[in-house]
């Protein structure tokens, strides 16, 4: 298992740990009493650490390595039922923007989401998470088709941004962004969207409108990253910490200024230590939200949708 920099005191106990039940298993000396304090030890500066971790810390565990990205949650939750479905009709198939329908229990979802790399060769394959044009407008087409067959939608956003390069840009990555913004705004079909790790500038915007917006609890969403805006001032990456401070990008951050509704609760130490209580907290969240907008008539979904997002900000007339 990989550790952050904050995590060595962490690492330090679990080996501790490892050598005493070691010694117990390969002599004869009780070591119950010893292992059980290593134990409860543990367990008291894991929560000392992750209920106290900075703006950058939080950063930092949303770009673990070994959390779950938007393919693993939607295969645990449709169970093989997954169908993924591929181009915009115009360009081609982007591979960073996935989609598709999948099943949760008896019912029919539309599952979008930025899918990065586990390794070298599938992060350059997926573009490091970050879409092209074309894979806003997949993302784009596949809404319009769950709004047909009233399918409700599920984003799952994890995106470091949009693809900047030159290309993008000459095939309208602002347009295409702006557009699934106004769409999904008047999308006559359920829509819920959730941060799984990073939500960075227009690249979650762009599938970041909806009915009901959460954050898992060590993701981040914000106009810029650290290391962007601190390159930006400071002319140098090294105040990423005082920028992630000053962007104000937590979860509680959000929720405090309005701009999500909820918040779900990782397991202790991150949605990659235990993946499995990750997943079924989202399925749980998925159906019951689901089941509070499918009441709401079309014309009042849409237009709650509508009033949510323009009260968001502070601005005069």
């Amino acid at each position: 298992m990989e550790y952050l920099d904050f995590e060595e005191p962490i690492k330090e106990l679990e080996d501790q740990l490892l050598k005493c039940q070691e010694i117990g298993t390969d002599s004869e000396v009780d070591v119950t009493a010893a292992c059980n304090k290593i134990g409860d030890r543990l367990a008291e500066l894991k929560k000392e650490i992750y209920t106290n971790l900075t703006p950058w810390q939080r950063v930092q565990v949303s770009r673990h390595p070994s959390r779950p990205y938007t393919l693993d949650y939607i295969n645990a939750l449709t169970q093989g039922s997954f169908l993924e479905l591929h181009g915009d009709r115009t360009v081609k198939d982007d591979k960073a923007m996935i989609g598709g329908l999948g099943k949760i229990g008896d019912q029919s979802y539309m599952f979008i989401g930025q899918q990065k790399g586990y390794n070298t060769k599938t992060r350059q394959y997926r573009n490091f998470g970050m879409a092209n044009p074309e894979g806003y407008r997949k993302a784009l087409r596949l809404m319009k088709s769950a709004e047909k067959f009233n399918v409700p939608v599920v984003c799952l956003v994890d995106t470091p941004g949009a693809y900047p390069g030159l290309e993008a840009e000459e095939r309208g990555q602002g347009e295409a962004i702006a557009r699934n913004i106004l769409e999904m705004s008047r999308l006559k079909t359920p829509i819920m969207v959730m941060v799984i790790g990073e939500g960075a500038s227009g690249g979650a915007l762009g599938i970041g409108v909806g009915d009901r917006i959460f954050m898992l609890e060590n993701t981040w969403y914000s106009v810029i990253s650290p290391e962007s805006c601190s390159s930006i001032l400071w002319r140098s990456w090294e105040y990423k910490e005082q920028a992630a401070e000053a962007l104000k990008l937590t979860a509680k951050d959000m929720k405090r200024q309005k701009l999500i509704d909820t918040i779900i609760k990782e397991p202790l130490g991150g949605a990659h230590t235990n993946r499995e209580a990750m997943f079924d907290t989202v399925r749980k969240t998925i159906c019951k939200t689901y089941k509070e907008l499918q009441e709401l008539p079309t014309d009042v979904l849409v237009q709650e949708r509508m009033d949510k997002f323009f009260a968001m900000g502070v601005y005069e007339e």
